[in-house]
């Protein structure tokens, strides 16, 4: 439930969908978005900067093939630097297939990363190639260990060793000699090293869990027991003759998290120092590290269990000694500080909403000095440089319109005062990617209505140096399509709440008729849907605006958009009430225009947006029609501690909280026709949430329909046609239940 889930489109095309284009190239179709590739974007793919900015590489495919391309910063010249036959390995018939890649320090070796498999969400296991540019040899990694097994591999700070880890171990090996030395030899399926368990992994987006002192002598690591986790069980009832259970480690609400502690080994082996953390290790989660740049030490980041106290600790690695250097507070809950590093050496970058807004600040080492570096009622998003040269901190907000996302920069040490660095004549959403010296950066723009391009820019000028990805042919499609423009609006409940939107109008609209309201809703503090940028999931929606549905989505209070710290932690201990009261009355106010149709409105959501579907259904029975809830938590209490917790508090001290918020409570309610979709295989929202509900609705004689997915996850893709028919089948349930068009 961490995140919305987008239309996954397949891109391979076929017959029936290339005929179907060619009969009518105005009309969207099922066959058109999920199998003729046409819809699908271009992208920029995997930059590197290296040599400070004054180069960078991409991976380009070449006959079939991946090749690494050197492109000179200024002038545009290229050249293949890793052609695909140094991608060869010996007596093999083709060159590696390149998932990712990293440089070495000095450039001279490269570190490839193929044959990948799937953990959890993400392909994060599987082999290290290396290949010595010099020499032009190419060795894989890992030795003995097995097949696909290697994580999170990375260079030494002197590129003389790499780190992995593998089977839930770590090792180093010697690029000179081939030595590899097992750092941790006590690794199971409970006792995780180097990495992270399954909710970390989910909530905190802890994957890789290791890292490299600057001066290359220690690694600082994470330990995680999963031992008293219990598991749940998912059960496969399709892949043999008998069916087989599959194990999850998972901490519902309530539940203990895994132990985790963060201990100090040489890189030559021997034995760990563990850190000495104060706190039971059950009750608080380590989230973050950041090695000091002489080495002296590393911070970490501890969360207490109802992550509302984030206590920094600077962590001696020889000793295990651990001090409080700085404590950050607030009355619902924290976020996970990314965006922190050194500057000067001297202070650490901080992001903290203590003034009712995200702020940066720096932080001494020692704690007894912090500096607001940016002021006003604004949010700083994320910080995209710190360029210490310049005493400049660069990063993304939108003071004026918080669909939209805008570079800024402000001296650290100056008067807080924020320079706009994206034009005035750009309106929408802008991504960066800065070189080191903050001379360049690659620059993505769109917008809800224009696909995003990519160019490479001078900074701080924001002067276009060259085009590296404009979407044409994605363009030309979208132009050839009966579409009008997706339109932005705001609208003010009975309750002074203001909430903006997006409206997808049907392209024959007539003003003078009223129109059918399809709603698309997720609504908790992990997702924002009313943002003025490209989204491929939007051809679905725009599919259903042509099939004769005004198609409309808003943020209401809790979402995380930039409107300050009272709007987003306004939803502490009330998911499930605030956020369905704030979309019911703006539906409410919606079905006043004199457009809507009051009497046809549907609402669709996935994963969050399936439980805030429910709860619309079950608790505003009188607005919507039907409705269409895919992979919904339909008891709080059946979803991971992390999450919930984080924002509805311990249940042993508000049960009532998770009752009071569960859709569950309220399936008595129903009236409108419903679809429950699920995958039985999803190991984020269990396939209990569902089975839950269907015994809850059965129980008070309410009729519905589900369809399950056998052992399909969260996303529901996997296996043949999978998302063609999710979403073709939710487009034929709307269309059954809530007719189409104006009258």
């Amino acid at each position: 439930m961490a995140g919305t889930i987008l239309l996954l489109a397949i891109t391979f095309c076929s017959k029936q969908g290339v005929a179907q284009q060619a009969e009518d190239s105005s009309r969207l179709s099922m066959d058109r978005i999920f199998l003729s590739g046409e819809f699908r974007g271009d992208y920029f793919n995997q930059p590197r900067w290296i040599d400070g900015g004054e180069s960078y590489t991409t991976l380009e495919l070449a006959g079939g093939a991946m090749e690494i391309v050197k492109h000179n910063t200024a002038t545009g010249e290229s050249s293949v630097l890793i052609s695909k036959a140094l991608l060869t390995p010996k007596d093999a018939d083709s060159p590696l297939w390149v998932a990712n890649y990293e440089w070495s320090h000095n450039r001279k070796m490269l570190l490839i990363f193929t044959n990948t498999r799937r953990v959890w969400r993400l392909n994060t296991r599987g082999d290290y190639w290396l290949l010595d540019v010099d020499s032009r040899k190419l060795k894989k990694l890992g030795g003995d260990l097995p097949a696909a097994s290697l994580m999170f591999a990375k260079f030494s700070p002197d590129d003389s060793q790499v780190a992995y880890v593998s089977k839930h171990n770590l090792y180093v090996e010697n690029l000179t000699n081939g030595k590899i030395v097992q750092l941790t030899s006590d690794g199971t399926d409970d006792l995780i090293n180097g990495t992270f368990d399954w909710a970390y992994e989910e909530e905190f987006f802890c994957r890789d869990g290791f890292r490299f002192s600057p001066d290359g002598k220690t690694i600082a690591y994470w330990q995680i027991d999963a031992s008293e986790i219990r598991d749940f069980l998912m059960i496969n009832n399709t892949d043999s003759l008998y069916s087989f259970t599959i194990p999850v480690e998972y901490p519902k609400v309530g539940e203990p998290p895994s132990a985790a502690r963060i201990g100090a080994v040489s890189v030559a082996g021997g034995k760990t120092v563990w850190m000495k953390i104060p706190g039971d290790a059950r009750e608080h989660y380590l989230v973050r590290m950041l090695w000091t740049k002489d080495s002296d030490g590393f911070l970490v980041q501890q969360l207490n269990r109802k992550q509302n106290i984030n206590k920094v600790w600077y962590c001696k690695p020889k000793t295990g000694l651990a001090a409080n250097v700085y404590t950050d507070r607030d009355e619902a809950w924290l976020d996970v500080v990314d965006d922190w590093q050194w500057v000067d050496d001297k202070y650490f970058t901080w992001l903290s909403e203590k003034d009712g807004w995200r702020h940066l600040y720096l932080v001494s080492k020692t704690g007894d000095q912090e500096r607001l570096v940016t002021h006003g009622d604004y949010d700083v998003v994320s910080i995209e440089a710190i360029v210490p040269s310049t005493n400049e901190a660069w990063f993304i907000a939108s003071p004026d319109n918080p669909t939209q996302r805008y570079l800024y920069r402000v001296v650290m040490h100056g008067n807080g005062k924020p320079q706009r660095i994206t034009p005035d004549d750009q309106p929408g959403t802008h991504q960066y990617n800065i070189a080191p010296d903050a001379g360049y950066a690659f620059h993505t723009y769109s917008t809800i209505n224009t696909p995003p391009v990519t160019e490479l820019i001078s900074l701080p000028d924001h002067k276009v140096v060259r085009n590296l990805v404009d979407n044409s042919r994605l363009k030309a499609s979208l132009q050839k399509l009966n579409l009008l423009p997706i339109e932005f609006f705001s609208v003010t409940t009975t309750d002074s709440v203001t909430m903006e939107g997006f409206i997808i109008k049907p392209p024959d609209f007539d003003a003078a008729k009223k129109y059918p309201v399809l709603f698309h809703v997720y609504g908790e503090p992990w997702g924002q849907t009313a943002t003025d940028q490209w989204d491929a999931a939007s051809m679905w929606h725009r599919l259903m605006s042509q099939e004769g549905y005004l198609v409309i989505s808003v943020d209401n209070r809790g979402t995380p958009s930039p409107k300050g710290r009272a709007w987003r932690k306004s939803i502490y201990r009330k998911i499930g009430i605030i956020n369905s009261h704030d979309q019911a009355m703006a539906a409410h106010e919606i079905m006043k225009w004199p457009f809507v149709d009051s009497t046809r409105n549907a609402v669709w959501g996935w994963s969050g947006g399936g439980s805030m579907t429910l709860n619309l259904m079950f608790r505003y029975p009188e607005i919507y029609e039907a409705g269409m809830a895919v992979a919904p938590v339909s008891n709080q209490l059946y979803y991971d501690n992390i999450y919930q917790e984080r924002y509805m508090g311990l249940k042993t001290e508000n049960l009532d909280d998770f009752i009071k918020g569960s859709p569950l409570t309220y399936a008595k309610n129903l009236e409108g026709d419903l679809l429950i979709v699920h995958g039985t295989g999803d190991d984020n929202v269990h396939y209990q949430n569902t089975e839950a509900l269907i015994n809850e609705l059965v129980k008070h004689n309410k009729m519905f329909q589900v369809m399950p997915y056998p052992n399909r996850s969260h996303g529901i893709y996997e296996g043949a046609n999978t998302s063609r028919h999710v979403f073709s089948l939710l487009r034929n349930y709307l269309m059954e239940h809530v007719e189409p068009g104006g009258r």
